[in-house]
């Protein structure tokens, strides 16, 4: 199952909104397929598995044990239901790491198996399939996408300097890092000022992968059209009072200016089947998340080397668990949980 986990992993950033899921058979004590969820709308995990084992080892699928890191699904969507092929394939014994949550799923393809007679078992390092895909279980639990927040700050906790005058806080690896995690997420959302003082492509493009969505708040549609954010080469969406509209890669979403706006931004995220975001922006818009704890993960990249002796404040996190902190030269990332969305 830990090799499902391996396998499983290699799909981040490139398999939502479906989770990540690794496959491994296994006769006589031997690995004779492997295979993963690659890409979105491509072949799932166990069909990858099934199509790895060499011709010289066909004959034994049917008397081997197929490892899957979720329960195969059971219902026709962009591919044929794994349970069946599971059970087109006579494999007599099928251990799972966690069952699927999703309503087409949910028991659905145990079920299946248990009714052709195959062996099944459930919850083989269950809490770490279910930690693998927690932006999945998040958006199907909750109805909202995975928030992660993000930010850079000095050894004297400022995350920037005053006015408009920009400052690279974290050292030149640590932010190649920090583009493989724009890869790996469905959406990344900035603020107003951020987007005018800073102009940010908010792009992976130091790292191998795809780009996020682009979310900008701009409440009163001030940010020219000339800033990185309207470039074209990515969706980018605006969260704005005045106007609903959708050009090629801009969309302007309207919002309601009474209802609270991270509830709204939710709401519209998970109706655009954006699993995951990660929120970059200023001060202010972190601690607004924190404030009304609508957050699962903080990412904070702390310069030991760095003081700003007259800076913005970094954010306060309230109810967190810090999980890891990582070292890489001058910088130093801790990573939280919220105690309270990850109950």
């Amino acid at each position: 199952m830990q090799r499902c986990l391996q396998l499983a992993a290699l799909g981040a950033g490139q398999v939502a909104p479906n989770p990540m899921v690794g496959a491994v058979l296994v006769y006589a004590n031997r690995i004779i397929g492997e295979g993963y969820h690659q890409k979105y709308g491509e072949a799932h995990a166990e069909v990858n598995c099934i199509n790895n084992v060499s011709d010289s080892d066909k004959a034994f699928i049917r008397q081997s044990t197929m490892y899957v890191s979720l329960e195969p699904c059971a219902h026709f969507g962009k591919t044929p239901p794994c349970a069946d092929l599971i059970v087109k394939n006579e494999i007599p014994k099928v251990v799972i790491g966690c069952m699927d949550s999703f309503v087409a799923v949910a028991g659905k393809g145990i079920d299946k198996l248990k009714q052709a007679g195959i062996d099944v078992l459930t919850g083989i390092l269950e809490k770490e399939c279910l930690d693998l895909n927690r932006r999945f279980f998040t958006c199907q639990n909750l109805q909202r996408p995975y928030i992660i927040l993000k930010w850079a700050q000095s050894s004297n906790n400022k995350i920037g300097l005053l006015g408009t005058d920009r400052m690279r806080i974290s050292n030149d690896f640590t932010n190649r890092l920090v583009h493989k995690w724009r890869s790996e997420e469905a959406a990344i959302l900035v603020g107003t000022n951020t987007a005018m003082q800073d102009d940010p492509a908010l792009t992976a493009r130091h790292w191998p992968g795809k780009n996020p969505v682009r979310l900008v708040i701009d409440n009163t549609l001030k940010l020219p059209s000339h800033i990185n954010l309207f470039d074209g080469h990515t969706k980018t969406v605006v969260f704005n009072t005045i106007k609903a509209e959708e050009k090629e890669n801009l969309v302007y979403l309207q919002i309601d200016q009474d209802k609270k706006l991270l509830e709204q931004i939710s709401e519209a995220l998970y109706a655009m089947h954006l699993q995951s975001v990660i929120v970059e922006g200023g001060s202010k818009l972190l601690q607004s998340f924190i404030d009304e704890g609508i957050w699962d993960e903080a990412r904070v990249i702390c310069n030991g080397h760095l003081v700003i002796a007259d800076g913005v404040s970094a954010p306060v996190l309230k109810n967190h668990l810090l999980v890891k902190e990582q070292k890489i030269k001058t910088d130093t990332i801790s990573f939280y949980k919220n105690k309270e969305t990850t109950k």
